[in-house]
């Protein structure tokens, strides 16, 4: 549950700060950023 909870903090504030940088960049940005950190969770789950 905690883990999920920090995602979900972790995706709006990279999507807030993906919109505040403003253009498809910020979104592209937050997107990227949001699929490494799901790819680092998903890892650490299978360790």
């Amino acid at each position: 549950m905690r883990s999920g909870d920090l995602l979900n903090r972790i995706c709006y504030q990279t999507l807030k700060g993906g919109v505040s940088m403003g253009g498809g960049y910020g979104a592209g940005f937050a997107l990227i950023v949001v699929l490494f950190i799901l790819l680092i969770i998903v890892g650490a789950a299978w360790l």
